[in-house]
């Protein structure tokens, strides 16, 4: 199975840090959040990821084409200008980054990547969250019920928007929205399953994944929620981004699912 990231946004909101990388490179325990989050579906055995580059792709493609020699010893003669490699034990990722426009909103993104996707059930996430979910228990759920698209339910705080579920099946969303309304409410934590299909539901790209299609997908009954009462946490602001280095150096890194 494959992984979508979405990776190109401005991330404006955390401008402390983006006006020099996209958002995904931020780092946390000196390694970027989007490496955080390829870790932890590497942890479940998924290795195949598209990366949906935009706003400052070169950072990215550059951190991916160098990443066996960032994390190599080297050894270099500067008379000969001989460059030796010592190769660490690396991770087994095939990574294919795709240029999804600097400009393209999520949906976009997303729908510009089809031809990666060889028409099966796909993965797909946010490169800015970071969790504890069990990616393989999600996946299994989100076969059974048989839906278009299954995403996390978490309850952070108040800021996001909510989605209303059926009163008869509780597992599935009928209206989704922007405007937050309960604060109790459980709100979408960003990692999906999705079938082919859920293409379909985007127009273009200057639809946004997380308002149009999703409520679209909600009105015809094909979006199910996987309610995670877990570890969840996104990085939109400098504030966050500073919570999670926090968890991070003090051994409290909930999303860290993987050993050393």
């Amino acid at each position: 199975m494959k992984v979508v990231i979405l990776a190109g946004g401005l991330g404006t909101r955390l401008n402390e840090e983006t006006l020099a990388k996209p958002k995904p490179m931020v780092e946390i325990g000196g390694k970027p959040v989007l490496w955080h989050i390829m870790k932890i579906y590497s942890y479940f055995g998924i290795n195949e990821f598209i990366i949906c580059c935009g706003y400052k792709s070169n950072i990215i493609k550059d951190y991916f084409l160098n990443y066996a020699n960032y994390n190599s010893d080297i050894t270099i003669n500067t008379k000969n200008n001989v460059l030796h490699i010592h190769p660490n034990v690396v991770e087994d990722w095939t990574i294919t980054l795709a240029e999804t426009g600097d400009l393209t909103m999520t949906g976009g993104r997303l729908k510009r990547v089809k031809k990666y996707l060889d028409n099966e059930t796909f993965c797909m996430t946010y490169g800015d969250s970071l969790t504890d979910v069990n990616i393989l228990d999600l996946i299994k759920y989100h076969k059974e019920r048989k839906e278009i698209a299954t995403f996390i339910g978490v309850r952070p705080p108040a800021r996001f928007g909510t989605f209303i579920l059926s009163d008869e099946e509780q597992n599935r969303v009928v209206d989704f929205h922007t405007d937050r309304s309960e604060v109790e409410s459980l709100i979408n934590g960003g990692f999906f399953v999705l079938e082919p299909q859920a293409l379909d539901y985007i127009d273009g790209d200057q639809d946004m994944w997380e308002e149009a299609p999703l409520r679209r997908l909600a009105l015809a009954g094909q979006l199910g929620i996987y309610k995670h009462d877990g570890f969840w946490q996104c990085m939109d602001t400098y504030k966050e981004k500073l919570l999670l280095e926090k968890l991070w150096s003090t051994g409290n890194a909930g999303w860290k699912i993987w050993k050393d």
